[in-house]
């Protein structure tokens, strides 16, 4: 983490000016901490702390977008909106009319800046935002903790950070994530995470509990995923799989035979051990395997092994 505040750039390297203000109050009715947003950007809460005071006139740009993706704005809504000063009237006599040549020579050069401007904005919407895709078992229990992860590929947008939102089914609880969601899970439902930096493949692994009472119908996960690229948002919905049926399977039954079998353990083991000290139940998918099956408890609710 930067260990100095940043210091306005002397050497004419283009610079932010943000308005500290805004920013504040934006963090504020977030309510993210200085602590949280410093540990985002990759500065000292003292650094925040002057910036949101408007110690300095301009900060570097990649500080100015991190600062917009911690506290999940555009660019543009933290930066400081300066009036023009008045341009002079050249004042022209009224019967020295400029020549038609010039007037067309004027008019080429502002269509050449409208197509490059248009060009730049083009090309900054154009860019593919990171793909996202979900997996989630077919079907699980009332009251049992099931694993779900999000695998996502950044593409042209490697080394940006990345907004991450999961939409749970009504009543449903997010047991464990990792990496570790960024502000709990909010009362309707919501988690999300904010990924900083890095080239390669990203993988959200987590664990939810369902509703003991849930009804036997399909539960609902929904998703999206935002990245900054200069100043604008470029966002996509999560992919793959998005709902579990509800009954008295185990989630890694996948067949729903209601056993646990040679062709099941291996993935079930394979993905309890990736994603370990999140709350997968191991020695209750073990038993299963190991005995003749399985049945629901519907006193219990939960999942009771058949020996052999």
């Amino acid at each position: 983490m930067e260990q100095t505040a940043e210091k306005p750039d002397r050497l004419g390297t283009a610079g932010v000016a943000i308005d500290g203000t805004k920013a504040r109050s934006i963090r504020e009715e977030k309510k993210l901490t200085q602590l949280y947003v410093a540990s985002v950007v990759g500065v000292t809460t003292d650094t925040i702390s002057r910036w949101e005071n408007n110690r300095y006139p301009s900060i570097k740009k990649e500080n100015a977008e991190k600062l917009a993706a911690a506290l999940e704005v555009e660019l543009g809504d933290i930066v400081r909106q300066e009036e023009p000063e008045p341009e002079p009237v050249e004042e022209v006599a009224a019967h020295e009319p400029e020549p038609p040549r010039r007037g067309r020579q004027v008019a080429i050069v502002l269509l050449v800046l409208v197509l490059v401007v248009a060009a730049i904005v083009a090309s900054r919407f154009m860019t593919p935002p990171p793909t996202a895709t979900r997996w989630l078992p077919a079907h699980a229990a009332p009251g049992e903790v099931i694993p779900v992860q999000i695998r996502i590929r950044k593409g042209e947008t490697a080394g940006r950070g990345i907004i991450v939102r999961e939409q749970l089914p009504a009543g449903w609880r997010l047991v464990k994530a990792s990496p570790a969601n960024s502000a709990g899970q909010q009362p309707t439902g919501e988690v999300k995470w904010l990924i900083t930096g890095g080239d390669g493949p990203v993988v959200i692994s987590y664990t939810v509990q369902v509703p003991p009472n849930a009804p036997a119908q399909p539960a609902l996960f929904t998703g999206s995923i935002v990245v900054h690229v200069s100043g604008i948002s470029r966002s996509g919905t999560v992919g793959g799989n998005s709902q579990v049926a509800i009954g008295d399977w185990h989630w890694a039954d996948i067949n729903g035979d209601h056993r646990i079998d040679d062709n099941e353990i291996m993935p079930a083991y394979d993905l309890t051990e990736e994603m370990k000290g999140l709350g997968l139940d191991w020695k209750t998918i073990e038993a299963v395997w190991n005995g003749a099956g399985y049945r629901w408890d519907k006193e219990k609710k939960e999942i009771v092994p058949i020996p052999k």
